[in-house]
């Protein structure tokens, strides 16, 4: 899985925040109090989004409204998953970044890894 680009990511953040159905409209007005972006330009990229799967669409009206496919957090899992896949010994990739992480990081992973064995039992 390849990163999101700029845009597509600052869509994406709006959308993974709102959770909600949103327009196109919406999206742009957003954007424009930070930066100046062009209703059509995010109008392409969302719809490229949803030709990668990314997101949905439904019409409401006259106007498409988007909603994500994925969670920000399985995003992320993906990409690390990914991440992974460039290694050629993933047990020492995995080592050196647990060493990198802090000790509320690492609770959350013993969290992580004790539900998951509890999913792989039933």
């Amino acid at each position: 899985m390849r990163r999101l680009g700029e845009l597509e990511a600052e869509i994406m953040d709006r959308l993974w925040a709102w959770q909600r159905p949103t327009t196109v409209r919406e999206i742009v007005d957003d954007i424009n109090e930070h930066r100046p972006v062009a209703y059509t330009t995010v109008m392409t990229v969302a719809s490229i989004l949803y030709n990668k799967g990314w997101l949905l669409r439904a019409k409401e009206g006259r106007a498409w409204v988007y909603s994500p496919v994925r969670s920000r957090e399985e995003y992320t899992a993906a990409l690390m998953e990914d991440a992974l896949g460039t290694s050629q010994d993933r047990s020492a990739a995995l080592t050196h970044f647990v060493e990198q992480m802090g000790p509320e990081e690492v609770s959350a992973l013993r969290k992580a890894l004790r539900a998951a064995g509890r999913r792989t039992r039933t």
